[in-house]
Protein backbone atom coordinates (compact mmCIF):
# COMPACT_ATOMS: atom_id res chain seq x y z
CA UNK A 1 0.00 0.00 0.00
CA UNK A 2 1.66 3.09 -0.93
CA UNK A 3 2.78 5.79 1.87
CA UNK A 4 0.37 8.63 3.11
CA UNK A 5 1.62 12.19 2.43
CA UNK A 6 4.63 12.90 4.75
CA UNK A 7 3.28 15.09 7.89
CA UNK A 8 5.23 17.93 8.99
CA UNK A 9 5.69 17.95 12.89
CA UNK A 10 6.51 20.83 14.96
CA UNK A 11 4.74 19.64 18.28
CA UNK A 12 6.68 17.86 20.75
CA UNK A 13 3.42 15.87 22.21
CA UNK A 14 2.16 15.07 18.40
CA UNK A 15 5.51 13.43 17.77
CA UNK A 16 5.53 11.64 20.99
CA UNK A 17 1.84 10.54 19.93
CA UNK A 18 2.98 9.43 16.78
CA UNK A 19 5.97 7.34 17.60
CA UNK A 20 4.05 5.12 20.16
CA UNK A 21 3.04 3.55 16.78
CA UNK A 22 6.21 2.63 16.08
CA UNK A 23 6.67 -1.06 15.40
CA UNK A 24 10.00 -3.06 15.55
CA UNK A 25 11.71 -1.35 12.65
CA UNK A 26 11.43 2.48 11.60
CA UNK A 27 13.52 4.40 8.67
CA UNK A 28 15.51 7.20 9.74
CA UNK A 29 17.19 10.02 7.90
CA UNK A 30 18.25 13.68 8.63
CA UNK A 31 19.16 16.51 6.65
CA UNK A 32 21.93 18.85 8.77
CA UNK A 33 24.28 22.29 7.68
CA UNK A 34 27.79 21.81 8.73
CA UNK A 35 30.14 24.60 7.29
CA UNK A 36 30.42 26.93 9.58
CA UNK A 37 30.55 24.29 13.00
CA UNK A 38 32.04 21.62 13.93
CA UNK A 39 28.83 19.97 14.48
CA UNK A 40 26.40 19.02 12.19
CA UNK A 41 23.28 21.52 13.09
CA UNK A 42 20.26 19.51 12.95
CA UNK A 43 17.78 20.59 10.49
CA UNK A 44 15.65 17.88 9.89
CA UNK A 45 14.69 14.72 10.75
CA UNK A 46 12.48 11.91 8.84
CA UNK A 47 11.04 9.18 10.25
CA UNK A 48 9.25 6.76 8.73
CA UNK A 49 6.93 4.23 10.34
CA UNK A 50 4.79 1.61 9.18
CA UNK A 51 1.01 0.99 9.15
CA UNK A 52 -1.36 -2.00 10.41
CA UNK A 53 -2.47 -1.61 6.80
CA UNK A 54 1.36 -2.08 4.98
CA UNK A 55 1.33 1.39 4.64
CA UNK A 56 3.49 4.03 5.85
CA UNK A 57 3.84 7.20 7.32
CA UNK A 58 6.42 9.59 6.78
CA UNK A 59 7.21 12.42 9.27
CA UNK A 60 9.22 15.35 9.07
CA UNK A 61 10.22 16.33 12.80
CA UNK A 62 11.71 20.31 12.78
CA UNK A 63 14.28 20.00 15.64
CA UNK A 64 14.40 23.71 15.68
CA UNK A 65 11.79 23.51 17.41
CA UNK A 66 12.12 23.49 21.88
CA UNK A 67 11.48 20.07 23.64
CA UNK A 68 11.09 17.90 19.88
CA UNK A 69 15.10 16.42 20.71
CA UNK A 70 13.62 15.15 24.31
CA UNK A 71 10.81 13.96 22.26
CA UNK A 72 12.51 12.19 20.17
CA UNK A 73 15.45 10.66 22.06
CA UNK A 74 13.60 7.85 23.59
CA UNK A 75 13.08 6.55 20.34
CA UNK A 76 16.83 6.80 18.94
CA UNK A 77 17.55 4.53 22.55
CA UNK A 78 14.63 1.91 22.30
CA UNK A 79 17.24 -1.05 21.86
CA UNK A 80 14.12 -3.31 20.59
CA UNK A 81 13.51 -0.76 17.37
CA UNK A 82 15.83 -1.29 14.98
CA UNK A 83 16.81 1.86 12.53
CA UNK A 84 17.25 1.45 8.84
CA UNK A 85 19.33 3.95 7.61
CA UNK A 86 21.21 4.89 4.29
CA UNK A 87 25.27 5.80 4.70
CA UNK A 88 25.16 6.51 8.70
CA UNK A 89 27.90 7.85 9.35
CA UNK A 90 27.12 11.95 9.72
CA UNK A 91 23.67 11.33 10.26
CA UNK A 92 24.78 9.53 13.87
CA UNK A 93 26.97 12.21 14.60
CA UNK A 94 24.40 15.02 13.98
CA UNK A 95 21.68 13.11 15.72
CA UNK A 96 24.51 11.91 18.58
CA UNK A 97 25.64 15.07 19.35
CA UNK A 98 21.95 17.17 19.03
CA UNK A 99 20.47 13.99 21.02
CA UNK A 100 22.87 13.23 23.42
CA UNK A 101 22.31 9.62 21.98
CA UNK A 102 23.37 7.72 18.72
CA UNK A 103 20.63 5.78 16.94
CA UNK A 104 20.79 2.04 17.86
CA UNK A 105 20.93 -0.96 16.65
CA UNK A 106 21.17 0.07 13.43
CA UNK A 107 20.21 -1.19 9.84
CA UNK A 108 23.01 0.41 7.38
CA UNK A 109 21.47 -0.45 3.89
CA UNK A 110 24.67 0.89 2.47
CA UNK A 111 26.88 -1.56 4.35
CA UNK A 112 24.06 -4.15 3.49
CA UNK A 113 24.50 -3.52 -0.25
CA UNK A 114 28.47 -4.36 0.03
CA UNK A 115 28.01 -7.40 2.21
CA UNK A 116 25.25 -8.42 -0.41
CA UNK A 117 27.28 -8.25 -3.05
CA UNK A 118 25.13 -5.73 -4.71
CA UNK A 119 28.04 -2.62 -4.88
CA UNK A 120 30.30 -1.39 -2.58
CA UNK A 121 29.71 2.67 -1.41
CA UNK A 122 26.47 3.08 -3.66
CA UNK A 123 24.43 6.10 -3.16
CA UNK A 124 20.84 5.84 -2.17
CA UNK A 125 19.49 7.00 -5.09
CA UNK A 126 21.24 4.17 -7.33
CA UNK A 127 20.38 1.19 -4.62
CA UNK A 128 16.73 2.16 -4.65
CA UNK A 129 16.81 2.30 -8.46
CA UNK A 130 18.92 -0.83 -8.75
CA UNK A 131 17.17 -2.70 -6.12
CA UNK A 132 13.66 -1.39 -6.65
CA UNK A 133 13.39 0.28 -10.24
CA UNK A 134 12.23 3.07 -8.35
CA UNK A 135 13.94 6.61 -9.97
CA UNK A 136 14.03 9.04 -7.41
CA UNK A 137 14.63 12.76 -8.57
CA UNK A 138 17.97 14.69 -7.55
CA UNK A 139 18.38 18.54 -6.84
CA UNK A 140 18.06 19.11 -2.92
CA UNK A 141 21.27 18.06 -1.50
CA UNK A 142 23.00 21.52 -1.28
CA UNK A 143 19.30 23.00 -0.06
CA UNK A 144 19.36 25.41 2.89
CA UNK A 145 17.57 23.34 5.26
CA UNK A 146 17.48 25.63 8.38
CA UNK A 147 15.11 28.14 6.56
CA UNK A 148 11.30 27.67 7.34
CA UNK A 149 9.27 27.42 5.70
CA UNK A 150 11.27 24.47 3.57
CA UNK A 151 10.00 24.58 -0.33
CA UNK A 152 7.41 21.79 -1.58
CA UNK A 153 10.35 20.17 -3.59
CA UNK A 154 12.65 20.05 -0.57
CA UNK A 155 9.51 18.42 1.71
CA UNK A 156 9.22 15.66 -1.27
CA UNK A 157 12.67 15.09 -1.42
CA UNK A 158 13.37 14.70 2.59
CA UNK A 159 10.77 12.63 2.48
CA UNK A 160 11.72 10.28 -0.15
CA UNK A 161 14.67 9.62 1.50
CA UNK A 162 12.91 7.11 3.83
CA UNK A 163 10.28 5.92 1.93
CA UNK A 164 11.90 3.21 0.71
CA UNK A 165 13.85 2.11 3.63
CA UNK A 166 11.33 -0.44 4.52
CA UNK A 167 11.76 -2.19 1.01
CA UNK A 168 15.30 -2.37 0.69
CA UNK A 169 15.65 -3.68 4.47
CA UNK A 170 13.40 -6.46 3.32
CA UNK A 171 15.41 -7.10 0.06
CA UNK A 172 18.74 -6.82 1.40
CA UNK A 173 18.26 -8.49 5.17
CA UNK A 174 17.21 -11.62 2.95
CA UNK A 175 20.34 -11.85 0.82
CA UNK A 176 22.52 -11.35 3.59
CA UNK A 177 20.55 -14.47 5.82
CA UNK A 178 20.84 -16.41 2.38
CA UNK A 179 24.80 -15.70 2.90
CA UNK A 180 24.82 -16.65 6.77
CA UNK A 181 26.80 -12.49 6.88
CA UNK A 182 23.80 -11.45 9.63
CA UNK A 183 26.60 -11.10 12.40
CA UNK A 184 29.13 -9.59 9.66
CA UNK A 185 26.43 -6.64 9.04
CA UNK A 186 26.24 -6.40 13.13
CA UNK A 187 29.52 -5.92 13.86
CA UNK A 188 29.92 -3.21 11.09
CA UNK A 189 26.93 -1.32 11.86
CA UNK A 190 27.88 -1.82 15.62
CA UNK A 191 31.16 -0.50 14.75
CA UNK A 192 29.94 2.41 13.03
CA UNK A 193 27.47 3.73 15.51
CA UNK A 194 30.45 3.46 18.24
CA UNK A 195 32.66 5.48 16.20
CA UNK A 196 30.21 8.25 15.63
CA UNK A 197 29.72 8.57 19.48
CA UNK A 198 33.01 8.65 19.62
CA UNK A 199 34.19 12.12 21.79
CA UNK A 200 37.51 11.95 21.58
CA UNK A 201 38.77 12.41 18.07
CA UNK A 202 41.31 10.20 16.52
CA UNK A 203 43.95 9.05 18.67
CA UNK A 204 47.21 9.72 16.44
CA UNK A 205 45.70 12.47 14.18
CA UNK A 206 49.84 13.14 12.92
CA UNK A 207 49.38 10.24 10.65
CA UNK A 208 46.31 11.24 8.63
CA UNK A 209 48.27 13.40 6.05
CA UNK A 210 51.51 12.93 4.26
CA UNK A 211 52.54 16.54 5.57
CA UNK A 212 53.77 14.19 8.61
CA UNK A 213 55.56 11.45 6.93
CA UNK A 214 58.48 14.11 5.90
CA UNK A 215 58.95 15.59 9.90
CA UNK A 216 61.32 13.79 12.26
CA UNK A 217 60.21 12.00 15.22
CA UNK A 218 59.92 14.77 17.62
CA UNK A 219 58.94 16.93 15.40
CA UNK A 220 55.62 13.90 14.64
CA UNK A 221 55.34 14.62 18.33
CA UNK A 222 55.11 18.04 18.65
CA UNK A 223 52.46 17.92 15.39
CA UNK A 224 50.30 15.34 17.17
CA UNK A 225 50.14 17.57 20.30
CA UNK A 226 48.98 20.35 18.77
CA UNK A 227 46.60 18.50 16.36
CA UNK A 228 45.08 16.81 19.64
CA UNK A 229 44.81 20.47 21.01
CA UNK A 230 42.86 21.50 17.71
CA UNK A 231 40.66 18.57 18.01
CA UNK A 232 39.67 19.28 21.28
CA UNK A 233 39.18 23.44 21.15
CA UNK A 234 37.54 22.87 17.79
CA UNK A 235 34.51 20.13 19.75
CA UNK A 236 34.06 22.33 22.66
CA UNK A 237 34.02 25.72 20.53
CA UNK A 238 32.01 24.36 17.82
CA UNK A 239 34.52 25.55 15.27
CA UNK A 240 35.57 23.67 12.16
CA UNK A 241 39.01 22.44 12.51
CA UNK A 242 40.64 24.54 10.07
CA UNK A 243 39.23 27.92 11.39
CA UNK A 244 41.46 26.83 14.83
CA UNK A 245 44.25 26.15 13.02
CA UNK A 246 45.48 25.11 9.40
CA UNK A 247 47.50 21.89 8.76
CA UNK A 248 49.82 23.89 6.81
CA UNK A 249 50.82 26.13 9.86
CA UNK A 250 50.35 23.44 12.40
CA UNK A 251 52.90 21.05 10.39
CA UNK A 252 55.28 24.25 10.08
CA UNK A 253 55.11 24.81 13.74
CA UNK A 254 56.12 21.22 14.34
CA UNK A 255 58.78 21.10 12.30
CA UNK A 256 60.36 24.77 13.19
CA UNK A 257 59.18 25.30 16.60
CA UNK A 258 59.79 29.00 17.79
CA UNK A 259 61.65 29.33 20.76
CA UNK A 260 59.14 30.94 23.15
CA UNK A 261 55.59 32.64 23.16
CA UNK A 262 57.43 35.57 22.00
CA UNK A 263 58.75 34.35 18.79
CA UNK A 264 55.34 32.19 18.18
CA UNK A 265 53.33 35.12 18.42
CA UNK A 266 55.25 36.64 15.84
CA UNK A 267 54.76 33.68 13.46
CA UNK A 268 51.45 34.40 14.03
CA UNK A 269 50.71 37.84 13.37
CA UNK A 270 52.72 36.93 9.93
CA UNK A 271 50.70 34.21 9.21
CA UNK A 272 47.44 35.39 7.04
CA UNK A 273 45.34 32.67 8.58
CA UNK A 274 46.75 32.20 11.74
CA UNK A 275 44.87 32.14 15.10
CA UNK A 276 46.41 35.13 16.64
CA UNK A 277 44.35 35.31 20.05
CA UNK A 278 45.50 31.77 20.23
CA UNK A 279 48.86 32.39 20.57
CA UNK A 280 48.87 31.03 24.18
CA UNK A 281 46.93 28.21 24.23
CA UNK A 282 48.95 26.98 21.22
CA UNK A 283 52.31 27.40 22.92
CA UNK A 284 51.45 25.13 26.12
CA UNK A 285 49.64 22.97 22.79
CA UNK A 286 53.05 23.03 21.94
CA UNK A 287 55.38 22.71 24.63
CA UNK A 288 53.47 20.16 26.73
CA UNK A 289 54.19 16.87 26.33
CA UNK A 290 51.09 14.28 26.26
CA UNK A 291 51.00 11.26 28.61
CA UNK A 292 50.79 8.75 26.18
CA UNK A 293 53.02 9.72 23.49
CA UNK A 294 56.48 7.91 23.70
CA UNK A 295 53.49 5.24 22.30
CA UNK A 296 53.00 7.07 19.47
CA UNK A 297 53.80 5.38 15.71
CA UNK A 298 55.90 7.51 13.91
CA UNK A 299 54.98 7.83 10.46
CA UNK A 300 57.69 6.80 7.26
CA UNK A 301 58.40 9.04 4.11
CA UNK A 302 59.47 5.52 2.59
CA UNK A 303 57.15 3.71 0.01
CA UNK A 304 56.25 0.40 1.62
CA UNK A 305 57.39 -3.22 0.55
CA UNK A 306 55.51 -2.59 -2.78
CA UNK A 307 55.97 -6.50 -3.68
CA UNK A 308 54.54 -7.80 -0.19
CA UNK A 309 51.73 -4.93 -0.94
CA UNK A 310 50.78 -6.35 -4.59
CA UNK A 311 50.71 -10.13 -3.05
CA UNK A 312 48.49 -8.82 -0.08
CA UNK A 313 46.47 -7.45 -2.62
CA UNK A 314 45.96 -10.32 -5.36
CA UNK A 315 45.49 -12.25 -1.86
CA UNK A 316 42.49 -9.92 -1.08
CA UNK A 317 41.42 -9.72 -4.36
CA UNK A 318 41.02 -13.59 -4.51
CA UNK A 319 39.20 -14.37 -1.19
CA UNK A 320 37.32 -10.90 -2.30
CA UNK A 321 36.20 -12.92 -5.51
CA UNK A 322 35.02 -16.07 -3.49
CA UNK A 323 33.22 -14.33 -0.84
CA UNK A 324 31.07 -11.97 -3.92
CA UNK A 325 32.66 -9.27 -1.90
CA UNK A 326 33.16 -5.49 -4.00
CA UNK A 327 36.42 -4.32 -4.07
CA UNK A 328 37.44 -2.56 -1.25
CA UNK A 329 34.92 -4.37 1.03
CA UNK A 330 36.99 -7.05 2.25
CA UNK A 331 40.32 -4.80 3.06
CA UNK A 332 41.40 -1.26 1.77
CA UNK A 333 45.02 -0.52 0.66
CA UNK A 334 45.46 1.72 4.11
CA UNK A 335 44.66 -1.62 6.05
CA UNK A 336 47.01 -4.17 4.38
CA UNK A 337 50.02 -1.05 4.30
CA UNK A 338 49.81 -1.36 7.88
CA UNK A 339 49.85 -5.04 8.18
CA UNK A 340 52.90 -4.81 6.08
CA UNK A 341 54.53 -2.06 8.83
CA UNK A 342 53.88 -4.63 11.30
CA UNK A 343 50.96 -3.36 12.51
CA UNK A 344 48.59 -5.06 14.67
CA UNK A 345 45.22 -5.73 12.72
CA UNK A 346 43.18 -2.53 12.39
CA UNK A 347 40.15 -2.10 14.26
CA UNK A 348 37.83 -2.48 10.98
CA UNK A 349 40.05 -5.73 10.08
CA UNK A 350 39.27 -7.05 12.87
CA UNK A 351 36.46 -9.86 13.76
CA UNK A 352 34.82 -11.38 10.76
CA UNK A 353 37.46 -9.76 8.15
CA UNK A 354 40.25 -11.09 10.19
CA UNK A 355 38.61 -14.66 10.30
CA UNK A 356 38.45 -14.52 6.32
CA UNK A 357 41.77 -13.10 5.74
CA UNK A 358 44.27 -14.42 8.13
CA UNK A 359 44.72 -17.87 6.68
CA UNK A 360 45.58 -16.54 3.47
CA UNK A 361 47.57 -13.30 4.14
CA UNK A 362 49.47 -14.66 7.80
CA UNK A 363 51.92 -16.56 5.34
CA UNK A 364 52.82 -13.88 3.43
CA UNK A 365 53.17 -11.60 6.54
CA UNK A 366 55.56 -14.28 7.60
CA UNK A 367 57.57 -13.93 5.22
CA UNK A 368 58.08 -10.06 5.13
CA UNK A 369 58.54 -10.24 8.73
CA UNK A 370 55.52 -8.48 9.39
CA UNK A 371 52.73 -9.57 11.56
CA UNK A 372 51.79 -13.08 12.14
CA UNK A 373 49.98 -13.55 15.18
CA UNK A 374 49.06 -10.57 17.92
CA UNK A 375 46.12 -10.17 19.93
CA UNK A 376 42.79 -8.30 18.79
Amino acid sequence: MPSSPACWIDDPATLQSRLQAASARVGLDTEFIRERTFWPQLALVQVALERDDGGIDVLLVDPLIPGMLDALRPLLADPTIVKIMHSASEDLVALGHACGVAPAPLFDTQIAAALAGTGSGMGYQRLVQDTLGIALPKGETRSDWLRRPLSPTQLEYAADDVEHLFALHETLAAKIAVLGREAWLEEDCARLVATAGNMEGERWPQLGGRTGLFLDADAQRRLLRLLRWREQYARSHDRPRSWILDNELATLLARDPPADPAALQRRLDAHPKAPRKLGAAIWDALVTELPDEAEAPIARAEEPDRKRLKQLQQAVAARSAELGLPDGVLASRKWLEALVEGADWPGALSGWRRAQLEPTLAPLLEKAGGLVERSV
